[in-house]
């Protein structure tokens, strides 16, 4: 059960502003962090309307904007992909406290959002675990679009 209305308003206002455009400069999953976040942000809405328990619109929309808020490329990146998924969330939580007033939910779902791959920081709150299964389901669409262009590319190509 979710409240549409509340939520579009959160994710509007999350689009338009100005620290969040900067995630278009940064590529990711073939792509760019903002356009993935966006991505999660319609996800975990869909999500959300299926679940049969209510969820925190604001905090829901505002946390599935911030859990990849970095603000650096993966392909540039001077470690691993692993360290990347293990460190981004805390990189990505700095940030947004930095930038935005944090509610316990939002800063959980930024923390938390990489789990299972952090095992030690699972999600506490059910706005975590929403964002955690659309940000798995948005990558995982991502990286397949991603790859099959790369195979076309280099295996069906005009000659």
């Amino acid at each position: 059960m979710i409240d549409e209305k509340a939520y579009r308003e959160a994710l509007d206002e999350m689009l338009r502003d100005p620290e969040l455009q900067k995630m278009k400069q940064y590529y990711q999953h073939g792509g760019n962090t903002y356009a993935h976040s966006v991505q999660v942000a319609e996800a975990a809405l869909k999500l959300a309307r299926i679940l049969p328990f209510h969820v925190k619109e604001k905090d829901l929309a505002r946390g599935a904007m911030l859990h990849d808020f970095y603000l650096y490329g993966t392909n540039d990146m001077t470690y691993t992909a692993y360290q990347h998924g293990t460190r981004h969330p805390r990189i990505s939580y700095e940030n947004a406290s930095r930038h935005f007033d944090l509610t316990d939910t939002e800063k959980d779902i930024i923390l938390t959002h990489m789990w299972p791959l952090n095992f030690t920081r699972p999600p506490r709150c059910r706005e975590s675990v929403v964002v955690t299964l659309a940000d798995k389901y948005c990558a995982t669409r991502e990286y397949r679009r991603h790859f099959t262009r790369l195979i076309k590319n280099r295996f069906f190509r005009r000659q």
